[in-house]
Order: C-alpha cells, then structure tokens, then sequence
C-alpha cells in the first residue's frame, strides 16, 4: 500500500472508530464492509500507525489543549476580534466544556482512529515485533482516552464493522493497558526512540501504577505502597540501563535535531522537514504576528503563575540558543523558555512592535478577555521547543524537531513521589536514594542551574513537575493526582468534580447504546 493509499485508510478507520458526525458514522457502520477497507504490507501499515500520532498529540489543539489549557499553566485570551472561535477555548479554561465543544469531540475522534488503525493492523500477518509496536501504540492510544475521557471504544481484529463499539472504563481500560505492555514488553526493540520500545513501556507503565488510584476515585484517590514499588522498580530497570543522560542544555531534548542531542529521550515522534507533523504549532500559536520568520498566530500565553514558579537563575525559564541556520541573534536575546518583555528582531536587535507601532513588549499581566491597545503584546508566551528557522524559511513546510513524549527527567520525578507516597527508597545510578536527592539531582544539574531545595513535600513536588514538564502535556493529569485541577484561579471558579473526566463526544453517544455519558454531562 503507498502512503496515499495508507492516508486514505487512516482517515476511513478514524472514522469508523469515532465518527467526526453522526450521519456519515451510522453510513459507513451500516454500509461498510470489511473487504472494503484498503490492506497492505504491515511494515507501511505501522508506519501509518506511528503517523496517525501526530495531529492529535503534536499539535496545540488536541490533546495538548486539553491537558495543558485546562491548567494553571497556559491561558487561551480572546484578544479583541482575535481568537474568540465560538467560545471553545475559553470553555476549556474556565472548565465549561460540554460534550459538543469542537476540541474535545476532534481529540477523542483522532484518539479512537490510532486504536482502529494499530487494531486493523493486526490482521495483516505482521512479524512478532511488528505486532508488538503496533499494540503498543493502540495502549499508548487507550491509556490517553482513560485519562481524559474515563472510556475506551474498541474492536477485535477483523470484527464487523456494522457491530457498534464497545467500552472499557476506568479501571478495566488501565487493566487492559497493563496487561498488553507486560505480554508485548518483551517483543519490543531496544531502540530508537522513536518506535515503541522496551524502555518506552517501562515508562508507561509508570503511568498507569502512580495513577492506579486516580482513575479509582480521582476526587479522593489513594496510593497502594505495591503500586508505588512498581514505578520505583520500572525507574530502576530504566535509570541502571545507562542508556539516557541529562543534555548540557536543556533544550536540547526539544532542538530540531534533538534526535542527535536529546540524550534524555525515550520516546519521541519522529519529525523531518516535508515529513513532519503540527510540532511547529508549539511556536507558532505563542508567537507574534511580527515574530519573522515565524509570523505567528498571536494566540495563548502563560500564566503568571506559572512563570512565577522558577527562580530568576533557572535556565528552564529562558535562554538565548543557538539553531543551526538560524538568526545570529547579536543581542543574545532569550527565544526559548518563557519570552516576556521587549522582543527583538533576532537577525539585526532592532526593537519589535505591534501591528500598531506600539513597543512588542510580552507583559506578565494577561486576562480572558483582552481589548485595550495592548492587547497583541499581553501575555508571556512559552516557547519549549527551539524554532526550526531553517523550515520556516522555506515556508514551514514540517519541522525537524522530533516530538518528546518520555524523558529521563519525568521518570526520576515519578519515582521521588513514588517514594513520597510510600515507596520503598532506593539508590539506581548516581541520582540519590531519598526523593529530595532524585529532585536536587535534576536541578541542580548545569543543564538546570537551579538552587538546590532544601526539603521537598507533595506540593514542592507538583512545583518541579511544572518547572520540569512544563507544555508537554502532563499538566492537568499531575494536578488530577495532587488534587489541584479544580480550584480557583484567574478568571476561573472553582470546577465541579465532573470536569475530572471530559465528556464522550455526544454524537457518539447518539449512536452508540453501548455508552454511558460520563456523570454530569
């Protein structure tokens, strides 16, 4: 099958899995058949499962909005006429969604076409290692859906089509991911980091066991000390592999060739110039219109909370670094980290302004609803991923930045709390036995240049959770677990707990007698 041919299905299985309306679903359920759908080679086959990852998880509109524009973390303003967009993303920050916003309908769609696509394939006579990647991204896939949505469609291998979808939730769903990343960690390759590998398992697996009780009881979940020894024990099997490091700069994990240099990396989406997926959105979206070359969208901003997490000597907040075939920037300005105050042109430093004429300086000071003359410069924009000025010189046409979605550093955070919630300590590597060493080990660490703590609780933990992680989607799942996600804060009310979970698209609901609604919706 060429990958026109592989596109085409993708799109067709997305569909079928979770229908972007509810007219075209019940005709492709009623007239669908199995021979219809395009077979092929399973090594193409699984390179288009890989790639069906791409738009829901590199972007800044799917998954990444639902984890991290749902937080403390990132605010979406309407700035004047600018990014209203029918109120979608105003309802994820003030935790008003329903089952019909645009963004948690399109997310839990791609999302259930990843599972269609790894699941189809798997009638395709692929290699044992073949089958192995393949469920490990349709795990990947469902553990994603368990934490956002609480509920899993799926099929087997070759089931008709006409059959309607069934459901694991909760606790079944994470039962299932378990269970597959144990039967296939074995059949997984040792590397590269962009395929699913053993050590990419490990890592997932953490996830579910620090997790295990959120998706019990997220408004009141507990910590078994037997689930927090597995996260320690799959930390250790990790860190003793000898197999990542910390890079001498930070950003080098997010470069456009962090392939290279992102030592800390263990799973990733592979991204090439003309082959790429939306990881370009991740600068785009925060960046002015008169940023050249990147010319922006002008969009989201940090919040003042969290720049105010870092202290002013942390290189996590921002730095001046260097792209290959990029700007000279003479005046060594910042333009990764968190850019705020006046902005530069990075070829010549001279001063850039607005579209008015107005000094582009980015204020702390941001709200919803924006509409003095200052509105395109409020706000901190956050740029985690250096820009590839190479492709957007050329149009923007992809990026080389490859996609991180496991690092070294969020598993030695995982296993300080592991160890914090009742853990059993120990001393893998040479990055300490006690939760405060683990943590100090990583900021303390050039790469971090942060002051060393002095003591560390479950709320200092959450803190360097968002130093550490900050726009890589982890957010709202570390505030679910330390019991953060609902309060108040600018512009927001405290949240009824039903806003734990998102909703299950309604048209799906419409059409599938096989789904509950999630409670309250």
């Amino acid at each position: 099958m060429n990958l026109s041919n592989i596109a085409r299905a993708a799109a067709v299985l997305a569909l079928l899995q979770g229908a972007a309306s509810c007219e075209l679903d019940e005709k492709l359920q009623s007239e669908l058949t199995q021979d219809q759908i395009p077979s092929g080679d399973p090594a193409a086959l699984l390179q288009g499962v890989y790639t069906a990852q791409r738009d829901p998880i590199q972007g800044h509109v799917s998954v990444f909005a639902l984890q991290e524009v749902s937080t403390d973390a990132r605010i979406m303003p309407t700035r004047g006429p600018d990014w209203d967009d029918n109120g979608k993303w105003r309802a994820l920050y003030n935790h008003t969604w329903d089952g019909n916003n645009e963004r948690v309908r399109d997310t839990f769609n791609q999302l259930e076409g990843i599972i269609f696509a790894s699941t189809d394939l798997l009638r395709f006579g692929p290699t044992t290692q073949q089958q192995a990647e393949s469920r490990f991204v349709r795990a990947w896939a469902t553990y994603l859906l368990l934490d956002l949505y609480d509920q899993v469609l799926y099929r087997e291998p070759g089931e008709p089509l006409n059959n309607l979808a069934r459901v694991r939730k909760g606790t079944e769903a994470l039962d299932f991911v378990v269970s597959e990343l144990n039967e296939i960690q074995k059949d997984l390759p040792d590397a590269p980091v962009s395929r699913g590998t053993k050590d990419a398992a490990r890592v997932l697996l953490m996830k579910c066991y620090l997790n295990k009780g959120v998706y019990a009881n997220r408004q009141s979940p507990t910590f078994a000390a037997a689930d927090m020894n597995q996260v320690i024990r799959l930390a250790d099997e990790i860190i003793n592999s000898n197999k990542y490091s910390f890079t001498p700069n930070y950003f080098d994990n997010f470069a456009p060739d962090n392939t290279a240099i992102g030592r800390e990396n263990i799973y990733t989406q592979e991204n090439t110039y003309g082959n790429s997926g939306p990881v370009r959105d991740l600068w785009k979206f925060v960046s002015h219109y008169n940023m050249r070359p990147v010319d922006g969208y002008n969009g989201p901003a940090a919040t003042a909370e969290a720049y105010d997490l870092f202290e002013a000597g942390d290189k996590r907040r921002g730095m001046a670094y260097d792209v290959a075939g990029g700007p000279a920037n003479p005046g060594r300005r910042i333009n990764v980290g968190y850019l705020i105050g006046q902005q530069y042109n990075l070829a010549t430093d001279a001063p850039l302004t607005t579209r008015g004429g107005a000094p582009l300086a980015f204020t702390k000071e941001i709200n919803l609803f924006e509409t003095g003359a200052d509105l395109e410069a409020k706000g901190i924009r956050p740029i985690k991923y250096p820009v590839d000025y190479p492709s957007e010189s050329q149009g923007g046409n992809g990026a080389n930045n490859d996609h991180v979605t496991f690092r070294l550093a969020d598993v030695l955070l995982m296993k300080a709390e592991a160890i914090l919630r009742g853990g059993t300590a120990t001393s893998a590597g040479t990055y300490g036995a006690t939760p405060l060493a683990i943590v100090n080990s990583l900021r303390t660490h050039p790469s971090r240049g942060a002051s060393a703590l002095t003591s560390l609780s479950l709320n200092v933990l959450l803190d360097e959770r968002g130093r550490e992680l900050y726009s890589e989607s982890w957010r709202r799942q570390d505030m679910i677990r330390f019991g953060t996600f609902l309060r108040a804060r600018k512009d927001k009310p405290q949240s009824d707990p039903k806003y734990l979970v998102y909703p299950v698209p309604q048209n799906q609901v419409d059409i599938n007698s096989n789904i509950t609604q999630n409670p309250g919706y």
